[in-house]
């Protein structure tokens, strides 16, 4: 992993834009590339003058959102037994996807946004979308809006990060964990928003939804 990491960094600085698109478009697919280790090195860069900051949102905020309609349609084209097969290699069980597809049914839009906010389910959420065949253009949206919010604040991180600790740029996987520690707070703070979010859906539902819940 640590030689993975060393090669998106390198990526990252090598491609510019193109190579933030590239590996946030992966990030948003079952490929385990942690997006804390591609905005934060290129917000450095961008602080260095490579880039703009505002480029490295919209170039993270594409290929998030083109990584993730590509889970959708795979998705919806291939169908739940083959979403099965290759989601058990990657740890998404049958039980974790029924889960989320009576998520997704239940909260629709607004449970996309929240987990694409959310480290690790906002790798798959792509996937039980495209299964329960949720409108792609709300699908679209909200993908678009959680990842660029996302985007803005690893990038953020990334930038007072390079600035109290530039050397952390010279060593991939410290720069990585002093972002994942960094942003406890806030997944913490969206974890408390998306559970306040489900409970007022809760109590603002009809009757007999309520009971069936």
């Amino acid at each position: 992993m640590h030689a993975l990491i060393a090669l998106w960094f390198g990526w990252v600085r090598d491609w510019g834009y193109l190579g933030v698109a590239f590996l946030m478009a992966l990030e948003s697919t079952i490929f385990p590339v942690p997006s804390e280790v591609v905005i934060p090195p290129a917000a450095y860069w961008a602080h260095q003058g490579k880039m703009s900051w505002l480029g490295v949102i919209i170039a993270g905020t594409i290929g998030s959102y083109l990584g993730s309609a590509l889970s959708y349609w795979v998705a919806r084209w291939m169908g739940r037994a083959l979403v099965l097969l290759w989601g058990n290699k990657v740890g998404l069980s049958e039980e974790k996807l029924e889960r989320a597809e009576k998520f997704l049914h239940r909260y629709e839009t607004g449970g996309i946004f929240f987990a694409r906010l959310l480290p690790v389910v906002r790798h798959l959420i792509s996937l039980p979308a495209g299964l329960i065949r949720m409108n792609f253009a709300a699908f679209s949206a909200m993908t678009i809006a959680g990842s660029a919010l996302w985007c803005s604040i690893l990038a953020w991180y990334g930038w007072r990060i390079a600035e109290r600790n530039p050397d952390l740029i010279d060593d991939p996987y410290k720069m990585v964990a002093a972002i994942k520690h960094e942003s406890i707070g806030f997944v913490a703070a969206i974890v408390v928003l998306g559970t306040l979010y489900i409970l007022t859906m809760k109590l603002t539902a009809p009757r007999e939804n309520r009971e069936q819940a």
